[in-house]
């Protein structure tokens, strides 16, 4: 890997180095080289074939539609598709690897290159990938302590992976979960992963070191198997501290592997990390190199589904959103065919955005249910955030119909009768009465003659008070804009 480029806070003198291989269990029913089904869930050792179980002279035969969703996710980060890759055998001992070595590809990958653009807050980041590999997963050992006996289930040994790897390119543990995140996004999006982190059908890996600004890499640390953003930023965090706190006592840092406790919120060694040369990699006698050719990339390309981030350049684009709200509005297809529906119904394009990203998704996050499951449909939010655009109620006033139409209040008609209906039932109107309006703001003048003065003088904060108390004498119902139109026209 190549050094990435030397961006991000400094940890206590230190810059922070993390780079990420995460395996994606494909979409696939059967295995990558059997016909055996990738099921989760099934009695152990029911769903693996004599190819799973290593029996003598069981041969693999390559899965057509695990190819074909490495296409697809090669094609959605930009990368190069390899004509010609090569299936190798990596070679190690453990129980639940019943071969005593992985398929998986090495020197020559089916997909090249790459990177994934996420924003970091409002900022925006790029991370390089070095390649995605397809490979086969092993099996699961079973410790039944309360008879002290451990087993072997083979349901898993074959499922089909594609390991992602990056350059060393994230300084942080919040930006290294900003792209878990978005990667997440990208393969549930296009369909080749489930997404499922319980179940471990998208399982990351974060290399980890330290050094000082300008040196050589450190040595880095592994840490396996994060199964939640939570425990990933915990862990990552952790081996930051523990690895500067080596450094500052004089030790030097081993290569290692290790795995995460979140009881403990700690990291421990597992094993000594190996390198490539351990595992003795080389081709695959059985499997011939996989030739893809470029018609079947082309039609790939041609049918695959619109990816998040042209999405959001078409919403800048035609919406005139900002870079960060367009990436908001992409983060799930739920997200992004509700704002679709709320647009077609409704020209307030950043008002709708606004409250998708704010108001409707601390509702659901609030009650935890999936955002398709609306309480306020898009034609409902498209008539309030019209009533807001058009100067019928504030801003703030929308929330209360917004919560009006989430409890099924006033629910006769079409979706803009509801809203007007909740409106008028609760006395949202804005004043529309210019002249009553001036005769609210003179007796908020008289009756604040010190801020008046301090106006006057360019205090800000005092002309902020006065339109507050206009608001407060109007009882919220005055356009907050013509406030302070009104009050700037007559303080001269």
């Amino acid at each position: 890997m190549q050094a990435g480029r030397p961006t991000g806070p400094l940890v206590q003198g230190y810059e922070v180095i993390i780079g990420f291989e995460t395996h994606t269990q494909l979409t696939t029913k059967s295995k990558i080289f059997s016909r055996a089904s990738t099921a989760f869930g099934a009695e152990p050792n029911t769903q693996a074939s004599a190819v799973d179980f290593a029996l003598p002279g069981a041969l693999p035969v390559m899965n057509k539609g695990a190819v074909q969703r490495a296409i697809e996710f090669g094609l959605a980060v930009n990368a190069h598709i390899a004509e010609s890759s090569v299936f190798a055998r990596k070679n190690y001992f453990y129980p639940d690897l019943p071969k005593g070595y992985q398929i998986s590809q090495f020197e020559i990958p089916v997909v090249q290159g790459g990177s994934v653009e996420f924003f970091l807050g409002e900022e925006k980041k790029s991370v390089r990938l070095v390649r995605a590999h397809l490979e086969e997963d092993a099996g699961k050992s079973l410790h039944e302590d309360f008879i002290g006996m451990s087993g072997i289930d083979l349901n898993r040994a074959g499922t089909p992976l594609l390991e992602i790897v990056t350059e060393p390119d994230m300084r942080s543990s919040a930006e290294a979960v900003a792209y878990a995140k978005e990667l997440h996004k990208i393969v549930t999006w296009i369909g080749i992963c489930d997404g499922n982190m319980q179940e471990g059908s998208f399982r990351c890996d974060a290399n980890v070191s330290v050094r000082k600004p300008g040196a050589e890499l450190g040595t880095r640390r592994e840490i396996k198997n994060l199964n939640s953003f939570k425990f990933m930023q915990q862990a990552i965090d952790y081996e930051v501290r523990w690895q500067i706190e080596q450094l500052e006592d004089g030790h030097a840092i081993q290569q290692a592997t290790v795995l995460f406790d979140p009881d403990t919120g700690e990291t421990r060694a597992m094993r000594t990390k190996e390198d490539a040369a351990d595992y003795r990699y080389f081709p695959d006698p059985d499997l011939p190199p996989l030739v893809i050719g470029r018609d079947w990339v082309e039609k790939t390309r041609a049918e695959m589904t619109e990816l998040p981030r042209v999405m959001a350049a078409r919403f800048v684009a035609t919406y005139g959103l900002p870079e960060y709200d367009a990436g908001q509005l992409t983060q799930s297809k739920a997200v992004a065919s509700y704002f679709e529906a709320v647009v077609a119904a409704s020209r307030e394009y950043k008002l709708a955005s606004n409250w998708i990203s704010g108001e409707l998704s601390r509702r659901f996050n609030l009650i935890g249910e999936p955002f398709g499951d609306s309480l306020v449909t898009p034609l409902q939010l498209a008539a309030l955030v019209n009533r807001i655009g058009d100067g019928t109620i504030s801003n703030n006033a929308g929330r209360q119909v917004f919560e009006g139409l989430a409890l099924g209040e006033q629910l006769s008609g079409d979706a803009q009768k509801q809203v007007d209906a909740i409106i008028e039932a609760k006395g949202l109107k804005q004043m529309s009465d210019t002249g009553e309006l001036e005769k609210i703001i003179d007796d908020v003048l008289a009756a604040n003659a010190k801020n008046v003065e301090e106006v006057k003088a360019g205090n800000t904060k005092a002309m902020n008070a006065l339109v507050g108390q206009a608001m407060k004498a109007t009882k919220g119902k005055a356009n907050p804009a013509q406030v302070n139109e009104l009050l700037k026209k007559k303080l001269g």
